[in-house]
């Protein structure tokens, strides 16, 4: 019904910057929430950021990050484009891993953007490596 690709990765000295995309196709709508994860070699998949839709009301357009990017990573999401991204600044050695997009299905009502479970579609991955 929805695929999702990421863009943007690559190889980055410590303290640049990235811009990841990803874009949806398919059965795709705006009223949902969309995610980014990644998984670093030899842990589990952690998450990172989530973005509600835009709408009239504050709360369907939450944000949340993790701890470890506060400050340093903004979500955002373009609905005409059905493209989320992920801007990572002040990039560290413990950023590099394969990072995921992800998007909830029909039926999201909000909240519980941290937990993978929350999102039915996922991307095929895009690698940042940080190098110091």
């Amino acid at each position: 019904q929805v695929q999702l690709v990421e863009s943007g990765g690559g190889l980055v000295q410590a303290g640049g910057s990235l811009r990841l995309s990803c874009t949806a196709s398919g059965r795709t709508f705006n009223r949902n929430g969309m995610g980014w994860f990644r998984q670093a070699p030899g842990k589990e998949r952690e998450f990172v950021a989530g973005i509600s839709w835009s709408a009239y009301s504050t709360y369907s357009a939450e944000s949340v990050s993790a701890d470890s990017v506060k400050g340093r990573f903004t979500i955002s999401r373009d609905n005409a484009k059905n493209t989320v991204y992920l801007q990572m600044n002040s990039l560290k050695a413990e950023d590099t891993a394969v990072y995921y997009c992800a998007a909830t299905g029909f039926g999201y009502s909000g909240g519980y953007l941290e937990r993978s479970a929350t999102y039915r579609y996922w991307g095929p991955g895009t690698q940042v490596t940080v190098s110091s």
